[in-house]
């Protein structure tokens, strides 16, 4: 993407209704006014709030909005230039449940409160696979703490993703933490059980890793 339509999606964003984009300063100095409150101020109801991590271009944020009315989405990425496709199909389309949050996920403790968050997608992250990389794997143990402090007691994250390492890494992870592991399929289009919001939706990256032949894992867990 050239750097003048970059620009003109960001000048774009600072337009939408749905899009928040609060200064770190702000965010760090807990003057962040949306935390705590998100369901109530930014949604104007009660419904439970559901985080979709990396967003990238919002397919899945915007499409589980569409699938689910009764709940809140929220795309995160500090990419906002990315997340311009999904906010602006939201607005089209008058899908009132989705928004979008720019933002790196490191500040996700200082922007939502103590299990304000009923469910997490993490949906095709960098596997980070180099050893020096490793703190900005979403799976860690660093990362799964933060994500602690903000889901409710029964919170579900889901991790779909086409690296086998991070599958194994993630699970071997959990396992050794005694955390709850609800459902794991490392192959959902070959293997039966996966659940359907899981098989419907579709990112453009996915469909990409399926026209090469990559098999798409995924796994569902609870933190204790």
């Amino acid at each position: 993407m050239g750097s003048k339509n970059k620009l003109k999606r960001f000048k774009e964003n600072e337009t939408f209704a749905n899009v928040i984009q609060p200064s770190r300063e702000e965010v760090l100095g807990g003057t962040f006014p949306l935390k705590g409150v998100w369901a109530k101020e930014a949604f104007k109801n009660t419904h439970p709030i559901v985080l979709e991590l990396g967003c990238g271009k919002g397919e899945y944020t915007v499409n589980l909005a569409k699938q689910y009315p009764d709940k809140n989405f929220i795309g995160i990425d500090i990419k906002g230039a990315r997340f311009w496709r999904g906010a602006k199909t939201a607005l089209e389309e008058q899908i009132d449940n989705a928004m979008f949050l720019r933002t790196q996920i490191e500040l996700i403790d200082y922007l939502f409160a103590a299990e304000e968050v009923s469910e997490i997608w993490i949906t095709f992250p960098d596997p980070q696979i180099k050893y020096k990389r490793t703190k900005h794997r979403l799976t860690n143990e660093d990362f799964l703490s933060k994500y602690k402090k903000i889901l409710s007691k029964e919170g579900i994250i889901h991790l779909k993703t086409d690296s086998e390492f991070l599958h194994g890494y993630t699970l071997g992870l959990l396992h050794g933490m005694g955390q709850e592991v609800l459902y794991a399929n490392h192959n959902i289009y070959r293997n039966e059980g996966a659940p359907s919001e899981v098989l419907s939706i579709q990112t453009t990256y996915e469909k990409q890793y399926l026209a090469q032949g990559k098999p798409i894992t995924y796994i569902r867990f609870r933190l204790r």
